[in-house]
């Protein structure tokens, strides 16, 4: 089996610690600290640019020689408010110091450009609707390519209702072919509520030279070097997950599955 589902080393202190190394891979990194109150976390970020994303909870962020005050408002991820997140470039620094429990993510992937730090979120981000009937799931864009802030990080949270399939209709982005298609790698961070619940992840190729189905848990992280890779929550258990992409172009370009390229076309 592949080694794409990669389990929390624990409930405190950093729990996730994913790099382009040990994903065996060369753009995204993705980590992950579960702070109690007073505690805190700090990284150089050397030749990577981040986005820190207030998944849960309260901080004190200071960055790039700036404090930038207590970020989050958010105590739950599912009460689906926009996250508060700060972009820190290449060639700086970070530290959180915990207000109260939280949960901080750390996307990372290669900067190159040493943009300027900033805020992301709240205002700006607005819970968007995307699919139809139990391919409904709710779109938090934190950094997508509309924005021109970051080298290389696409940034995005999804909320899935109970009962319904997200990135789905099952879709690729693993060639390096602009425009008809972008190389992307991508990690999705889950959390399910009840928490003690699971959901099901596939990594597919179209070959089927990969092909793993996954159960995944509350705080699993799940890597999709290649392929398709839709999701789905069963009935009484909602889905969150956070994406992390980036590739040698930042854009998001896909070729869906040869078998439901019809449902995108019926529901285009």
């Amino acid at each position: 089996m592949a080694d794409l589902l990669r389990k929390p080393f624990g409930n405190h202190g950093k729990v996730h610690d994913i790099t382009p190394e040990s994903a065996g891979w060369r753009y995204v990194g993705f980590g992950l600290y579960k702070l109690r109150a007073g505690e805190s976390a700090e990284e150089l970020t050397g030749d990577r640019e981040v986005i820190l994303v207030m998944v849960e909870g309260k901080a004190q962020i200071t960055a790039a020689g700036q404090d930038w005050g207590v970020l989050g408002d958010r105590m739950n991820v599912f009460e689906k408010t926009p996250p508060h997140c700060l972009y820190v470039p290449n060639g700086s620094e970070w530290k959180a110091t915990a207000e109260t429990e939280c949960t901080v993510a750390v996307c990372t992937a290669p900067g190159k450009s040493g943009h300027e730090a900033r805020r992301i979120g709240p205002d700006g981000i607005t819970l968007t609707e995307r699919g139809k009937g139990t391919n409904t799931r709710y779109i938090n864009n934190i950094a997508m390519e509309a924005e021109d802030y970051a080298d290389s990080l696409l940034v995005t949270e999804v909320f899935t209702p109970a009962g319904h399939w997200s990135s789905f209709p099952s879709h690729r982005h693993d060639e390096d072919d602009f425009p008809r298609i972008t190389y992307l790698e991508e990690t999705y961070y889950h959390r399910l509520n009840p928490a003690d619940g699971f959901g099901i992840q596939r990594v597919y190729t179209d070959d089927g030279g990969l092909d793993e189905t996954m159960a995944v848990n509350d705080g699993d992280v799940v890597l999709v070097p290649r392929g398709h890779h839709p999701c789905g929550a069963p009935y009484g258990f909602e889905m969150y997950y956070l994406n992390v992409m980036a590739g040698p172009l930042r854009k998001w370009r896909f070729v869906p599955a040869p078998e439901v390229e019809w449902i995108m076309e019926r529901d285009a």
